[in-house]
């Protein structure tokens, strides 16, 4: 029996990760996956503060030692001067992928006009994909659904696991062999 995919989420809050109010960004990335995905997953919980440091080594983590073949974020890619998970993602990352943030930031552009205010990224570090979310579930969902089309291909590239999708919710695009 194949195992299945492992798939990192971590939610960056000071607030959550101190207690003050409950993680709801990071069960809306679960659910959302869980609603994507017909192939097993099994998902790796981080909560984490707004601490660039920190943000690095359990990204470090989550890929080098859980053997995650994608970790999401979500928190700290606004303008805040603790928003800084942009900046923790690209010192851990191999290569920047740019176009998944320009697609984020396009998409969220025709529900608010402060989505320019983002800086959502992902990048790929050893054979993992690293994509940054924005914060709000509303937000995490409608990023989701313009960038993930791409990603269970981007995966196969790095010679991950193959995630197969629920083609009635959400369309994996792969190449006619």
């Amino acid at each position: 029996m194949t195992q299945p995919a492992r798939i990192g989420i971590m939610t960056v809050s000071d607030r959550a990760s101190a207690g003050i109010y409950e993680d709801i960004s990071g069960k809306a990335i679960e659910s959302t996956l869980n609603d994507y995905l017909t192939s097993p997953w099994q998902p790796v919980y981080r909560l984490v503060a707004d601490e660039q440091d920190l943000i690095e080594d359990t990204l470090c983590q989550l890929v080098d030692d859980e053997g995650c073949c994608l970790v999401i974020t979500t928190g700290g890619t606004g303008p805040a001067r603790r928003d800084v998970t942009p900046e923790a993602t690209e010192a851990v990352c191999d290569r920047m992928m740019p176009g998944f943030g320009e697609l984020m930031r396009m998409e969220s552009l025709k529900y608010v006009p402060t989505a320019i205010l983002s800086r959502q990224t992902a990048g790929l570090r050893g054979s993992a994909l690293i994509l940054n979310l924005p914060g709000k579930p509303k937000a995490i969902r409608q990023c989701l659904d313009a960038v993930f089309p791409a990603i269970p291909y981007c995966i196969d590239l790095m010679e991950g696991p193959y995630l197969e999708c629920n083609a009635d919710i959400i369309k994996a695009f792969r190449p006619a062999s």
